[in-house]
This record gives structure tokens, C-alpha cells and sequence, in this order.
């Protein structure tokens, strides 16, 4: 709780409008109303009205504070059609078509986000991944020269000794399954701007293997090298102050002593406080283990590199965690532009 006391706090002064899409989960409507009460802003809810009064009657829950809309039964729901028509316009989406997927809440509350009517979208609590990573791209998109979206695990341990004070920021977790050279240098980067916008503090990132400098000659190794490298040099054109180090195993990443001597020289070893995976299958199940056989409290998919900020939770995340990936996604939308300078400038469909 001390990260996520430390987030809250700073949206406390900058209250921000959140969209949750499962507006009848009873584990958003408890987030929900936990976010108006500690006056982080305004959260607003998707769904059929009442589907979301009875459940949180059920729940003897206050709606008070908390906006429902109805995606079918909205006001906006012509406007957004037209507009996703021509998003989808080359994939040949009519009017009507667009219209009916305007109605499923996820592509609603995208477009919601896309349309500066809130600021950033947090959902997946009760849904697969590809239903709420399909709208988001379709219609948020990547921020102007970003390259590469992908997402991030905010991880807070009860060992302080390990990374920020027990916080770790783990990418990516939920979205590029084998990144390139390329794509693993812009999630380091990403994924250490977040770390330092929400932490404040200078990141270490260690760039993930199963290796410490050893062998260059597997591909596997030299493509974290490689990664390395070119990360280097995306920060330094960003003007990030962060050190890169790779590659490096994750108990030398972590743990000082097994750094001495694995990477006596290393300015990351033993004190990272982002770890990088080579590919999707390690970030996802690491940041499983972590969570529960550590019983950490873990906040996220955070998506990077997107034009608005936005949030594709897990469905296994409890209240606890929604409320925390809302907060994160509020604190982000704060200053967004020091993030990704020319995000949100156009409008869907411009």
C-alpha cells in the first residue's frame, strides 16, 4: 500500500474521470465507489442501468458519485458510429455495423477516451484480453511516433529491499508475444518512463535472460544485447535519465550479493527496479508467480505508448487491484504529454 497510498494521493489533487466498462461486475462497482470516495474523481460506468443498480443493490452498495451510461440508450451513440465508420472505413464497416459495435461497452468506452470525454479507461475484469486489446487499438491507437504499445506489471513486494522500495515495474506482461530488437528496446523505454513518472525517481532497468553476460554467440542473447544497446540510445534521443543494463538474470537483477558477482561493474545489477522479459511468456508468468506465491499486490496491464491512457486488468484481479490500475491510469492522464508529447491531438476518424 505504500506505492499505491502514494498514487492516490498525488490524483487526490488532480481528480480525474475514469471509464470501466463492466459497469455490473460487483468488483468495479466496488472500485467505483471506492474511487469516488477517496475523491479521485469521477468514475463512470458502462452497462444497462438496471443491471447495475440490482447488482449493486446486491452488493448494498451507494451509486451515489457514480455516472451510468447505457451504450445502447446513449445520446453520443450516432456521433461514435460515424466516426468508428471511418476509422473502419477500408475494412468496409457501414453505418449500422458501426453502430452495433458502438453499443458493446469496450469499443464505447475507447471512444469515450479517444474523444477526450474522459480521461483513460480501465477494463478486462471480466473479459478476455482480445475483446478489450481489439477496440483499444482500433480506436485509441498508438501515440503519434510510438511504434511499439505494449504493457507493464506495477508490482509492490513486502520486501523493500527489492526494487523501489518493493515496487517493480515488469513488462511486457500482456501484449507483443516475441518482441524484436526493436520492440524490446521500445518497451524498456516506455516502461521506464512510466516508472519514472510514478516513482520519481531515476530508473534501473535490467534487460532479462537467462544469461549474465555471458555467451554473445546464442540469438537469443544477442537479441537482449542488441536490445540494450538500442534502448541506450531511445532514452538519450528522449532525454530519460535512466541506466540500461543487459543481459542480466533476475537474481542478479535483484539481489546485490549475487550481483558482486555476477556483474561487479553494473550500475543496475542488484538494484533494478524495472525488469524487461526477452518475450511474453516469461513476463506473463513471472508476474503471475509474483503475485501470488509472493503475494504481491499487482497493478495492471498498464498499456504503454497508446494515444490516451488505458488499463486491460486481469480476470483474476480483486477490487483492490482495479481501484489501483484506476488511480495509475488517472495519475498518467495528469501529464500524459510529458509522456508522449503529441498524443490525443486528433480525434477519431480526423
Amino acid at each position: 500500500m505504500r506505492f499505491i497510498g502514494s498514487v492516490i494521493e498525488k490524483l487526490q489533487r488532480h481528480p480525474k474521470r475514469v471509464v470501466f466498462p463492466e459497469g455490473a461486475e460487483p468488483r468495479v462497482l466496488q472500485a467505483a465507489r471506492q474511487f469516488f470516495s477517496l475523491h479521485l474523481g469521477a468514475p463512470i460506468l458502462l452497462g444497462d442501468r438496471a443491471k447495475v443498480k440490482a447488482a449493486a443493490e446486491r452488493l448494498n452498495l451507494s451509486l451515489e458519485g457514480i455516472r451510468i451510461i447505457n451504450p445502447a440508450e446513449s445520446e453520443e451513440l450516432d456521433n461514435f458510429a460515424q466516426r468508428y465508420e471511418v476509422i473502419r472505413r477500408e475494412d468496409g464497416i457501414k453505418f449500422e455495423e458501426a453502430r452495433r459495435a458502438m453499443t458493446n461497452p469496450n469499443y464505447f468506452a475507447a471512444m469515450m477516451v479517444a474523444m477526450h470525454q474522459v480521461d483513460g479507461v480501465v477494463t478486462g475484469a471480466s473479459d478476455a484480453v482480445g475483446t478489450v486489446l481489439r477496440p483499444m487499438f482500433q480506436i485509441i491507437k498508438p501515440a503519434p511516433g510510438i511504434a511499439t504499445p505494449s504493457s507493464c506489471m506495477v508490482m509492490e513486494v513486502e520486501d523493500s529491499r527489492f526494487g523501489e522500495q518493493g515496487v517493480l515495474f515488469l513488462a511486457d506482461c500482456g501484449v507483443i508475444p516475441e518482441p524484436s530488437v526493436e520492440e524490446l528496446a521500445d518497451i524498456a523505454v516506455s516502461t521506464a518512463m512510466l516508472a519514472r513518472q510514478l516513482l520519481g525517481v531515476r530508473p534501473r532497468v535490467a534487460m532479462l535472460s537467462y544469461s549474465t553476460k555471458g555467451s554473445p554467440t546464442h540469438p537469443s542473447i544477442m537479441r537482449v544485447q542488441a536490445a540494450t544497446g538500442l534502448a541506450q540510445q531511445k532514452a538519450r534521443q528522449k532525454d530519460l535519465d535512466a541506466e540500461f543494463e543487459g543481459e542480466l538474470q533476475v537474481d542478479a537483477a535483484l539481489i546485490p550479493e549475487i550481483a558482486a558477482r555476477k556483474a561487479p561493474e553494473s550500475k543496475v545489477a542488484g538494484r533494478a527496479n524495472v525488469l524487461i522479459f526477452p518475450d511474453l511468456d516469461a513476463g506473463n508468468i513471472a508476474s503471475k508467480l509474483v503475485q501470488h506465491v509472493a503475494r504481491a499486490n499487482a497493478y495492471g496491464q498498464i498499456l504503454l505508448g497508446m494515444d490516451r491512457p488505458a488499463a486491460d486488468v486481469s480476470r483474476g484481479s480483486t477490487a483492490h487491484d482495479i481501484l489501483g490500475v484506476a488511480a495509475i491510469v488517472g495519475v498518467q492522464s495528469i501529464a500524459y504529454a510529458k509522456l508522449y508529447p503529441n498524443a490525443g491531438k486528433r480525434l477519431p476518424g480526423e
